[in-house]
C-alpha cells in the first residue's frame, strides 16, 4: 500500500481516521478516553486557534513538551493548519531550545508547564535574556530581519516567535494558556478549517526534525507529507500493526521513532495510543497489564528493565504481542527472553536516522532469532542501502563482510537541511545517495549490520550525544581553553561522555565544578561524567584532535 497515496497529507491522513475508526478508542490518558472521532474534533479546534493566530502555510510551529493527548492534539492540530512542524527534545535546556527555536524561525511555540520539576517557561525566558540570545541564534539567516506586527515577541531576542502557549491551565502574562489558545478559534468556520487543511501538498514539507552532527550545531532534517505516510505504512505493513492494537508509546514524541512510528502509525491502523511521558518501569508493567497493551517498541534497555524487573509475575503481560526495537547490539538473549518468557510473537529490529525518515531497513516477520539480534533487517521497500571503502567504491556483501560507510537511496531521503545548502551538498552525493556516517557490513541476504561510526556520535541510555555539540557548549566555559570529548562504555547506559579539558593558568577549575556547571548549560544525558584534565589535546598535523589517541587511553 502507497500511503503517500491513499492519505496524500497528514491533515488527509487525520481526517480519513477519524471517518474510519470513529468509535476506536485513539487515545487513553488517565482517566480520559478518546475516540477517534473525538480526536479529529480536537485537532480541528486546535487548527482553527492556529488559524486564527495568524499561523500560515509553511509556517514553522514548534512542540516543546513529553508525550501527551495535548502534544498529539496541538501538535496535529498545527500540521492541519498547514505548519510545518519542529518537535524539541524535552531533555534541552533552555539554551538549547532557543538556538533551534531560533533557526527555524518558529513562528509559535506550545511548551509544558513544569515537567519532572523543571519549568521550561523560566528555562526559557532565563536562556532568551538579551544577553544570551545571540549565543544561540547566532548561526542564523542573516538577511531576515524582525518580524513585523503590533505586539512585540513575548521572549527578547526570538523576534519571529509571535506567540507562547502553556499547555496547561496557568502561564504567565506574556504567554497563553492552551484553554485560552483553544477558545480564540471558535468563530473560526469549520468550512475555513477544512480548506486550509486541504492547502498542504503531499511535496511540501511536514516537519523539521532537528539533529546535530559534526558542525556542533543542530541542522534541521526537511521531511515531506508524502515520505511521513510512504515510510510509516511501510513501517506497518512490516510489524504488522492492526486495529485494535494498543500501543504504549514510551518513545519521545520529538523523536521519530515516538512521532511518526507512534502517533502517525496508530492514525494510519486505528490502534489506540496510550502516551507515557517518561520511562518508569514500574510504569510500564501497571500500564501493559490494566491497559491490555499489545505493541511496545522502544530500545533494548525498555525491554530488558521489564525482564528483569523482580515484580514482574505480578503483572498480566499475556497481551503483548509485537516489539520492535533498535541499536547497534540487540543480545540474542533478549529476543529468546521476549518469546520464550513474554510470548512475544513478533519481535523485530530496525536501522533509521532522521535524514532518512526515520526508518531504513527493519528485519521481516519470520526472520531467525539470530537476524534479528545480530542485525538491523533490510532494505525497507523503495530504498537502497550500500557499503562503500573509503575511496566511494561499493564493498561487496558477503560474511563476515568488509565494513564501510553506510548510504541510503530512495523515496525516504529527507528534501534537505532546513536553509543549509552546504551542509545538504555534504551529506549527500550528486546521485542522490545519503551519507550516513555510519559504518556496517551487509550479508549476501542484505541485512545490516551497524559496527561503527564515523561521526562520533555515542549513545547514553538511547539519546544521541555529538560530540561537536557538547564540546561547543563547555568551551563557553571562561576557565576552558581545549576540550575534545568521546564516548566511553557504561554498564548502565551503553556510553557516556568523557571530557578530555585544558584548563585557563591558573585556575582551580575542578571536575566537580566543570559537571555542575554543564547540568546548568545542556541536556542531562550529554552532560560528561567524567573530566581529566590535561595539559595539551593530542592533535594531527593540521590541528585536528586525534580522538582515537584518546579512547586508546
Amino acid at each position: 500500500m502507497r500511503g503517500d497515496l491513499e492519505w496524500g497529507t497528514i491533515p488527509g491522513l487525520v481526517r480519513a481516521a477519524a471517518e474510519r475508526y470513529a468509535n476506536v478508542e485513539a487515545v487513553v490518558e488517565g482517566r480520559t478516553r478518546v475516540t477517534y472521532a473525538e480526536l479529529g474534533a480536537r485537532v480541528e479546534r486546535a487548527a482553527a486557534a492556529c488559524v486564527a493566530n495568524g499561523v500560515e502555510v509553511g509556517d514553522r510551529v514548534a512542540i516543546w513538551a513529553p508525550n501527551t493527548l495535548d502534544w498529539i492534539v496541538s501538535s496535529l492540530g498545527a500540521v492541519s493548519a498547514g505548519a510545518v512542524l519542529v518537535p524539541l527534545n524535552t531533555r534541552f535546556k533552555g539554551a538549547e531550545a532557543a538556538y533551534v527555536l531560533s533557526r527555524s524561525r518558529a513562528k509559535l511555540l506550545f511548551v509544558t508547564g513544569t515537567f519532572l520539576g523543571t519549568s521550561y517557561v523560566a528555562s526559557l525566558r532565563r536562556a532568551c535574556s538579551e544577553e544570551r540570545v545571540d549565543s544561540v541564534g547566532s548561526e542564523g539567516p542573516a538577511e531576515v530581519g524582525p518580524r513585523s506586527g503590533p505586539n512585540p515577541a513575548p521572549l527578547p531576542g526570538l523576534p519571529y516567535l509571535e506567540q507562547v502557549v502553556v499547555l496547561s491551565d496557568d502561564a504567565p502574562a506574556d504567554f497563553r494558556t492552551w484553554k485560552d489558545f483553544l477558545a480564540s478559534g471558535d468563530h473560526v468556520a469549520a468550512a475555513r478549517v477544512r480548506e486550509r487543511a486541504s492547502a498542504s501538498a503531499p511535496s511540501d514539507p511536514s516537519d523539521i526534525i532537528f539533529t546535530s552532527g559534526t558542525t556542533g550545531r543542530p541542522k534541521g532534517a526537511v521531511i515531506t507529507h508524502a515520505q511521513t505516510l510512504r515510510a510509516y505504512d511501510v513501517w506497518c505493513e512490516l510489524a504488522g500493526l492492526r486495529e485494535g492494537d494498543r500501543y504504549l508509546i514510551v518513545n519521545p514524541f520529538f523523536h521519530t521513532f515516538g512521532y511518526k512510528a507512534g502517533v502517525i502509525a496508530c492514525l494510519m491502523r486505528g490502534a489506540t495510543m496510550i502516551p507515557q511521558p517518561v520511562f518508569d518501569v514500574d510504569t510500564v508493567l501497571a500500564n501493559v497489564a490494566s491497559e491490555r497493551i499489545s505493541v511496545l517498541p522502544g530500545p533494548p534497555t525498555l525491554h530488558q528493565s521489564l525482564l528483569d524487573h523482580p515484580n514482574r509475575d505480578a503483572y498480566d503481560l499475556s497481551a503483548l504481542r509485537l516489539v520492535v526495537t533498535g541499536a547497534a547490539v540487540v543480545p540474542l538473549r533478549l529476543v529468546e527472553r521476549l518469546r520464550a518468557e513474554l510470548g512475544v510473537g513478533t519481535v523485530l529490529t530496525a536501522y533509521g536516522l532522521s535524514e532518512a525518515s526515520g526508518i531504513v531497513t527493519m528485519c521481516r516477520r519470520g526472520d531467525e532469532p539470530g537476524v534479528i539480534a545480530s542485525t538491523s533487517g533490510r532494505a525497507i521497500p523503495g530504498t537502497e542501502v550500500k557499503v562503500v571503502d573509503a575511496r566511494g567504491d561499493t564493498v561487496a556483501p558477503g560474511i563476515p563482510g568488509t565494513p564501510g560507510e553506510v548510504l541510503v537511496r530512495g523515496f525516504n531521503i529527507m528534501r534537505g537541511y532546513y536553509e543549509d545548502d552546504l551542509a545538504t551538498s555534504e551529506a549527500m552525493t550528486g546521485d542522490g545517495w545519503l551519507r550516513t556516517g555510519d559504518i556496517g557490513v551487509l550479508d549476501e541476504a542484505g541485512n545490516l549490520r551497524i559496527t561503527d561510526r564515523i561521526k562520533d556520535m555515542f549513545i547514553v541510555g538511547g539519546f544521541n550525544a555529538y560530540p561537536a555539540e557538547i564540546e561547543q557548549l563547555l568551551g563557553l566555559h571562561p576557565d576552558i581553553v581545549d576540550v575534545a570529548v568521546i564516548g566511553v562504555p557504561d554498564a548502565r547506559l551503553g556510553e557516556v561522555g568523557k571530557a578530555y579539558v585544558v584548563r585557563r593558568p591558573g585556575v582551580a577549575l575542578t571536575g566537580d565544578d566543570l559537571t555542575a556547571w554543564a547540568r546548568r548549560e545542556m541536556a542531562n544525558y550529554k552532560v560528561p561524567r567524567t573530566v581529566e584534565f590535561v595539559g595539551e589535546l593530542p592533535r594531527n598535523a593540521s590541528g585536528k584532535v586525534m580522538k582515537g589517541e584518546l579512547r586508546g587511553r
